[in-house]
């Protein structure tokens, strides 16, 4: 039944899929990822490989290659029932698949498994993955804005993710942040970003680790009159966060999003403020304020 959930999740995800893999860094993890394979079935190069199969044939794979796809198989299960996006189904393939070509290689012929893993880290070192590029209603704050945008108006309610470029997590969450804005941005409810792999100082501010095993990032905060109201992943009295699933289900339902947003439209007209819809990119809200200004000024 997983294996049944999974291949008709892929084949509904597929056109988006497609259009990830002409991205160079799919492309060429794509090419790491089936290296061995390719290795193994290419004739001319498979003939020279050595194998334990009792027929001989070096160009098909032994019992003990068998057994280590397999077990890659079910690990990647394993780590995609847990995954959110499409994007980390994907990127559970290619990282265990990478280190299955690297046990693959090793066992094959030392040189060529040291080869492989020079390429890995080359392109570790040198390949990050696309970050996200879609509409969104977001305020990307740095380190001296932060305080002055959650304290101006104490009646704005914010909602803050506390992001890294590098971390897996944060450019998964980042089309479902992204979503959000765009559904529930208004006049009294806005949502903002840090990326605190840049601005590292701030972390001890608003209390988030930057460490890979602290597992913070994300951390999505709720600001209320510039106080923190509420965050996910929460923290334990150890000091560890507490596993929590980003998905959008989980922060319209754990942020009561629905109801902030109800709120902070009553909220706009109360005060006579015109509520702002999502789909309405922030430039053009900043030019038609600063030509309102400028007509302001030549009536005077």
């Amino acid at each position: 039944m997983a294996l049944l959930t999974t291949f008709f999740a892929f084949l509904y995800h597929l056109p988006r899929v497609y259009q990830w893999l002409l991205k160079p860094y799919y492309v060429a993890s794509l090419a790491m990822s089936v290296a061995f394979l390719v290795v193994r079935k290419t004739p001319g190069i498979c003939e020279h490989l050595s194998s334990q199969r009792e027929d001989g044939n070096s160009c098909d794979f032994d019992w003990r290659e068998v057994e280590i796809l397999m077990f890659l198989s079910a690990i990647v299960m394993m780590k995609n029932r847990r995954a959110i996006t499409v994007e980390q189904h994907v990127g559970n393939l290619f990282l265990f698949s990478k280190v299955a070509n690297v046990i693959l290689f090793f066992r094959l012929d030392i040189r060529m498994g040291l080869l492989y893993l020079t390429l890995c880290i080359v392109f570790l070192m040198t390949c990050k993955p696309p970050l996200y590029m879609g509409p969104e209603y977001i305020k990307y704050f740095s380190d001296k804005t932060i305080d002055e945008e959650l304290e101006r108006d104490g009646r704005v309610t914010w909602i803050v993710e506390f992001f890294a470029n590098w971390s897996p997590e944060c450019q998964s969450f980042a089309s479902i942040f992204a979503d959000l804005s765009l559904k529930y941005n208004c006049a009294g409810l806005k949502f903002g970003k840090l990326d605190i792999g840049r601005y590292g100082e701030v972390s001890n501010k608003y209390k988030v680790s930057t460490s890979p095993l602290s597992k913070q990032l994300p951390t999505v905060v709720l600001f209320q009159g510039g106080k923190e109201v509420f965050r996910r992943p929460q923290i334990d009295k150890k000091g560890r966060a507490v596993a929590w699933s980003f998905t959008e289900e989980n922060i319209i339902r754990e942020f009561n999003l629905n109801e902030l947003y109800q709120k902070s439209k009553k909220l706009s007209k109360g005060t006579g403020e015109r509520s702002v819809e999502p789909e309405i990119p922030p430039v053009q809200e900043e030019n038609e304020g600063e030509m309102e200004a400028q007509e302001s000024k030549k009536d005077k």
